[in-house]
């Protein structure tokens, strides 16, 4: 197997805790292997100040698996980042991070999950699509893109 993809150990004990400040050089390594355009440590920030669901999915005692960033509104919640560190991509872990997002949201009444998603990130749509998502609109021109283009999001849901 390829150094890009090193699946965990059958007995490493994988748990979920809070995405706090104090862990935010972890997560911002990740954030940047995996995206080209990657969140900044102010949209992290802004995000933890402003109490938006914020959780880490860790692996043994440090290795940083994934995390997910989500806003609550009256009735749905919106999913505004969901990363795999990508050594660990293509193995499921999405899906659970997914999975947690959904129970956290029915916990607070959520009747909709939201999100959006660039229209060239297949393996994400992948994802999302199996997860029971579907395409409900485009943002044209929403994501930045490579040498100053934009590109366009697909706005997907879920009802809970």
């Amino acid at each position: 197997m390829s150094a890009q993809m090193q699946p965990l150990a059958a007995t490493t004990q994988v748990a979920f805790a809070p995405l706090l400040a104090s862990r935010l050089d972890a997560v911002m390594r990740v954030e940047q292997r995996a995206y080209a355009h990657p969140w900044s440590r102010v949209n992290f920030l802004d995000a933890l100040h402003a109490g938006y669901e914020a959780q880490m999915l860790v692996a043994g005692d440090s290795v940083l698996v994934g995390y997910f960033v989500a806003m609550r509104g009256v009735d749905e919640v919106h999913l505004l980042n969901l990363t795999v560190a990508p050594e660990f991509q293509g193995q499921g872990w999405a899906k659970l991070l997914l999975e947690a997002l959904s129970i956290w949201a029915r916990g607070h009444s959520a009747q909709w999950l939201w999100l959006e998603v660039r229209t060239g990130n297949a393996r994400a749509l992948q994802v999302y699509e199996a997860a029971g998502f579907r395409r409900v609109g485009q943002r044209k021109a929403y994501y930045p893109a490579a040498h100053g283009q934009r590109e366009d999001a697909l706005v997907m849901c879920l009802r809970l």
